[in-house]
């Protein structure tokens, strides 16, 4: 085989036959084959294996009477099974469309690559499909945390956690994943520095059936993040949590002499500005600095981001104190934790970010096509 489709699926009968109607018409000048695993508790299994029957290509089932892990436990169990070196991964519920896969492989033949991701979040992409304007701000968000706490092997990656992607096995360690829930392309390049390639793809609509995202889905991405990743972000705490210490303790004094609170504030403010980006520079992202520009350049960056962020965090801070009583001190302190997310993102994205590679405009999707692809 030049190629096995992994199709994790959970009660998508609706979507099965159309499914491999699609990919043996887009896919028909190679070798492949489609492996579903199946953590279906309805009548799922059986339409896949009627349709295994009637199929121009060989079609295989797994079913997993006992699933563990989610969806991604169940990619890593077609992993497993694939008969070829290269897979592909896909979604049963034709969000992604099947159109799209010779694209991910023409950007894998040129060999310079060990995963293609589809990316909704490229020139030509397009995350239309998502349900609605909250999930589309919740995967925008995620993607963002994500991408701060993997600044270098995310680099190059617009959409670690899209479910579309091409992998060559033999660049990856599968005892090694780890996945909990859906982001199994983030266990991927998280365990290991891959060479990444991207081609934009449109989200489309489902065909058939319900979303499955929920609240338990995101408590298990969140928990997957941190047991990927906890190491910068932790001393970027460490680094915030001295700052905003000294941030307390410079206002106090300066309150004790006799200033007002509010230019207490902005003075204990700026110099822990210029403290905490010394710190980062040699303890938090020392290994980044050679590929992110000039010590001044990261400097004004996160000195303007920082001034910005105060000038909003202040005011919060007067109506703190003003009108819900709250003191002074205590106030900073609440003000100074709601910053810390953000303040961790832009550093570990914008300050920090290595540089990328230019899109190839080649790849990208034609309007016409991009807007076929969401219905």
């Amino acid at each position: 085989m030049d190629l096995t489709i992994v199709v994790p699926t959970f009660n998508e009968g609706p979507n099965v036959a159309e499914l491999l109607r699609r990919i043996g018409d887009a896919v028909d000048d190679r070798l492949f084959e489609v492996v579903f695993v199946d953590d279906s508790t309805d009548d799922t299994p059986q339409i896949i294996a009627a349709a295994a029957q009637t199929a121009d290509f060989p079609v295989r089932l797994i079913h997993r009477d006992a699933p563990t892990a989610g969806l991604g436990g169940a990619v890593v169990e077609g992993l497993r099974a694939a008969t070829s070196n290269w897979c592909l991964v896909m979604d049963g519920d034709l969000q992604h469309p099947p159109e799209d896969v010779p694209r991910l492989l023409a950007r894998a033949d040129r060999d310079d690559v060990d995963v293609v991701v589809a990316s909704r979040y490229i020139a030509g992409g397009d995350s239309k499909g998502l349900a609605d304007a909250t999930r589309t701000t919740v995967s925008r968000a995620s993607t963002l945390l994500t991408k701060s706490m993997f600044p270098r092997k995310l680099g190059d990656c617009s959409d670690p956690m899209t479910g579309f992607f091409l992998v060559n096995r033999d660049a990856i360690d599968i005892d090694a994943l780890r996945p909990r829930g859906f982001k199994i392309l983030l266990e991927i390049l998280a365990r290991r520095h891959l060479r990444v390639g991207e081609v934009p793809f449109a989200f489309a609509s489902r065909f058939a059936g319900a979303s499955k995202a929920s609240f338990t889905q995101g408590i298990r991405f969140l928990t997957q993040l941190l047991m990927l990743r906890f190491g910068r972000m932790s001393a970027f705490a460490l680094v915030g949590g001295v700052g905003a210490i000294a941030n307390l303790v410079i206002m106090w004094g300066l309150i004790r002499l006799g200033m007002d609170y509010l230019p207490a504030s902005i003075i204990a403010s700026e110099i822990t500005i210029i403290g905490n980006f010394l710190l980062l520079e040699y303890l938090v992202f020392s290994d980044m600095r050679a590929e992110s520009g000039s010590m001044r350049q990261r400097f004004v960056k996160s000195f303007t981001f920082n001034n910005v962020e105060a000038i909003i965090r202040i005011p919060v801070l007067w109506v703190l104190v003003e009108n819900a009583h709250i003191p002074s001190v205590i106030a900073a302190g609440l003000t100074l934790i709601a910053a810390f997310v953000v303040r961790f993102v832009f550093h570990a994205l914008v300050v920090y970010a290595p540089k990328r590679q230019p899109v190839d405009a080649s790849l990208a999707v034609a309007p016409e096509r991009a807007r076929a692809a969401e219905y």
